[in-house]
């Protein structure tokens, strides 16, 4: 399960339990909305619940990754997995986006919203 908060130019979501393809799908529906009407996003990724993801989730995500490589300004993910944080930075491969791991949630946020405020 998952939960999506997105407003402006920041599209953060939340991984509750097993992240399966139905949810991921759902992200990617809103991130191609927002990317169509406003260009270059951020995304908040909060893993700190997720009980793990299905292969079918990691294929879409790479896939994904491929297709929006210069739709992101940074990508922040929250977590203390160490495995997720080696992916956090693989994933940087495929996009132009900062990636950054954080274990605090205000940290992560106050990185990507330095990015706001440098652009008005």
């Amino acid at each position: 399960m998952i939960s999506i908060e997105h407003r402006d130019n920041l599209v953060a979501i939340t991984v509750f339990g097993e992240f399966a393809l139905a949810d991921y799908k759902e992200f990617e529906e809103l991130v191609n909305y927002k990317i169509q009407f406003a260009g270059q996003i951020d995304l908040l990724f909060d893993l700190r619940e997720m009980a793990g993801f299905t292969l079918d989730v990691a294929w879409e995500e790479i896939k994904f990754s491929r297709q929006h490589a210069h739709d992101f300004r940074r990508i922040a993910v929250l977590t203390s997995d160490q495995w997720l944080t080696w992916s956090a930075w693989v994933s940087q491969l495929f996009v132009d986006a900062a990636v950054q791991v954080f274990d605090d949630e205000a940290e992560a946020r106050d990185w990507l919203g330095a990015t706001i405020e440098a652009a008005e």
